[in-house]
């Protein structure tokens, strides 16, 4: 219990929250939110859906029984931020994947840890360039 309490106070973890619930807002509305008290947010926001299209190819790549537009919104937008992240920080893999599975039990279903540790799995482990 002591290491989820610490996990809860990790202001990374805390944008990881913002930023996922927001890419989880935007399948529902085209509109880029907007985040008045976060303005670094909203600005991830933009180049997380500027390079979108690749994000999700690389997705079904990696999730090919499942079409995008069928796997859960929250694990989408938290598969979106880690693949963005992974591509754009020093932030080591497993780190990231445990950060999602996090995210995955906080936020989604009963399945979602597992399909989105699998996922990231396959995608982040491959990705040895």
């Amino acid at each position: 219990m002591v290491d989820q309490t610490h996990h809860d106070l990790d202001p990374r973890h805390q944008r990881r929250i913002k930023l996922m619930q927001t890419l989880f807002a935007h399948t529902f509305d085209d509109q880029i939110p907007q985040h008045d008290d976060d303005p670094q947010v909203t600005q991830q926001i933009s180049q997380i859906l500027a390079e979108l299209e690749e994000i999700d190819q690389q997705i079904h790549q990696f999730a090919p029984e499942r079409p995008l537009t069928e796997v859960n919104k929250i694990d989408l937008a938290i598969l979106r931020l880690i693949v963005f992240e992974s591509k754009h920080k020093k932030t080591p893999k497993k780190v990231l994947i445990d950060e999602a599975v996090e995210l995955a039990k906080e936020f989604g279903s009963e399945s979602s840890p597992r399909f989105v540790n699998g996922v990231l799995g396959k995608l982040l482990m491959e990705e040895h360039d």
